[in-house]
């Protein structure tokens, strides 16, 4: 796309590594222009945003905690300002804690957890369909959610407070998208399985992908780039009829 002005743009959040930084190259390839949100690492988003730039593609890093409303505002006045539009959304910024039973995690871990991954998921979505809905006026969008297999299995013994946050987003998908459907507004979610990021790590199991491989009938993690085709085709046209759907990219577990 030539035309700055024509070009769609998405915010991706979370977006600088993992699933995200994969969701980011492929919809910069798609012509998007890519808002990439990130929280704290300045200098991989950079190195993202540089990559996106010297293919040809429109990029914008900018440092918000989606928990924080305060910031988040503050990262939608900065769109405005810069494309003057948003055309479409990924929530994708999440946490997970130390594996853990229930009777061993503190409320201060649950609010961290549900702060981020379903309130920050909210306030993201909300400020979204201020910018695409023809009932404010625009021309409509597209919204995925990442939700997690771990919402239908529950992770028992690990973290089913996350799991349990994935609920959540699977329930706020559903009837965000009956929502907004007469307003030009798809809403839909995809739930990864066990994918090859360095999100196993942050919750204290870095071999997770390895170990738990032979439990999943295709016999193997998935990637972040398996994940983010789904991403990219639920905002894309040819899912112009789908709206309040999770896909599962679990290899079949």
């Amino acid at each position: 796309m030539n035309n700055l002005a024509d070009q769609k743009v998405v915010l991706v959040t979370g977006g600088s590594r993992g699933i995200g930084a994969a969701t980011c190259l492929q919809l910069a390839k798609a012509g998007y222009a890519v808002v990439v949100n990130y929280a704290a690492s300045q200098a991989i988003t950079d190195k993202l945003c540089q990559s996106i730039a010297l293919a040809g593609g429109t990029t914008l890093g900018l440092q918000a905690d989606v928990a924080d409303e305060a910031q988040v505002l503050s990262m939608f006045a900065a769109i405005d300002k810069k494309f003057g539009r948003l055309d479409a959304l990924v929530n994708n910024a999440g946490v997970v804690d130390m594996t853990a039973r229930l009777d061993e995690m503190s409320v201060a871990r649950w609010k961290r957890m549900f702060d981020i991954n379903v309130i920050g998921s909210m306030i993201c979505a909300r400020e979204a369909v201020k910018r695409m809905s023809t009932r404010h006026g625009h021309g409509g969008g597209a919204i995925v959610n990442l939700s997690s297999a771990a919402a239908k299995l529950g992770s028992p013994g690990q973290y089913l407070d996350y799991a349990a946050s994935k609920g959540a987003i699977d329930a706020f998908t559903i009837g965000l998208a009956k929502e907004v459907a007469t307003e030009g507004i798809r809403v839909n979610g995809v739930r990864p399985g066990i994918i090859d990021t360095d999100i196993h790590a942050s919750g204290g199991l870095p071999n997770r992908v390895a170990q738990v491989a032979p439990q999943v009938p295709m016999q193997r993690g998935g990637t972040a780039g398996e994940v983010a085709n789904a991403i990219c085709w639920l905002l894309s046209d040819a899912a112009s009829y789908i709206t309040g759907t999770t896909i599962d990219v679990t290899g079949g577990r």
